[in-house]
């Protein structure tokens, strides 16, 4: 009820732009041009060091200044109908990952705390409007929220990249005949940010342990350090040959 609640009151209530305070906007021009990387769109991530496990992953923004003021907004303060705004950097992100093939997409899942304090589920809303908008675009895509946490974890921010990962570790699960519903086939996972890659790897691990496929994982944001390091390594590759 709390989502019904907050997306009545955004249509009666004055907003300003989620990003930069703006007045009588819900996201202004310049905030949309900073989700959309200013026009140099979606590109590879890479955190450092990179888990065990974790499949490539793109990103939509650097996760900075406005692009983190919407995510936040969208996150934390019910800005509900941030989500298709979101939802078309993610869709780009998918994008740039796999092309135009169909796309089955795998959210990672919110703690059950988490959803009933916020009153929504921000990464499963913003999964939604993403394969909304590659459908719209031509693309074949759906969204198969199957994966739940086992077991409680410990707050993410200020732990290392090494506690990060043993705190994760065995927290997802896709359950009984749900994880039928994965085995043999092609998942994208996708999620709203990637640090350090720790929860990506544990959501790759619970879809490889129920039989499915993971192609890689999408992100609306990711830190600045992680798009400077794919392009150093790119940079570095030996050419031809």
């Amino acid at each position: 009820m709390q989502g019904v609640w907050r997306e009545l009151a955004g249509l009666v209530l004055p907003v300003d732009c989620a990003g930069c305070g703006r007045p009588r906007t819900e996201l202004c021009a310049r905030c949309r041009r900073a989700l959309a990387r200013d026009g140099r769109g979606p590109r590879r991530v890479r955190p450092w060091p990179v888990p065990a496990g974790l499949p490539r992953v793109w990103a939509g923004a650097p996760y900075a200044d406005e692009v983190r003021a919407v995510l936040l907004a969208h996150k934390e303060r019910g800005a509900l109908r941030l989500a298709g705004s979101l939802g078309e950097v993610l869709a780009g992100a998918v994008r740039g990952l796999c092309g135009g093939s169909p796309q089955l997409l795998v959210p990672v899942p919110s703690a059950r705390r988490a959803v009933a304090g916020r009153g929504h589920d921000p990464v499963r809303r913003t999964a939604l409007a993403a394969a909304r908008e590659l459908r719209r675009s031509g693309g074949a895509a759906r969204v198969l929220a199957v994966m739940r946490q086992r077991r409680a974890v410990s707050d993410q921010a200020g732990l290392s990249a090494r506690e990060r990962l043993a705190n994760v570790a065995g927290a997802l699960e896709v359950p009984g005949a749900s994880g039928r519903l994965l085995t043999g086939r092609s998942v994208v996972l996708v999620d709203d940010l990637v640090t350090t890659g720790a929860t990506l790897a544990e959501a790759a691990r619970a879809v490889r342990a129920a039989g499915g496929r993971v192609t890689g994982a999408a992100v609306v944001a990711a830190p600045r350090s992680a798009f400077a390091l794919e392009e150093a390594a790119a940079v570095s590759l030996p050419r031809g040959g």
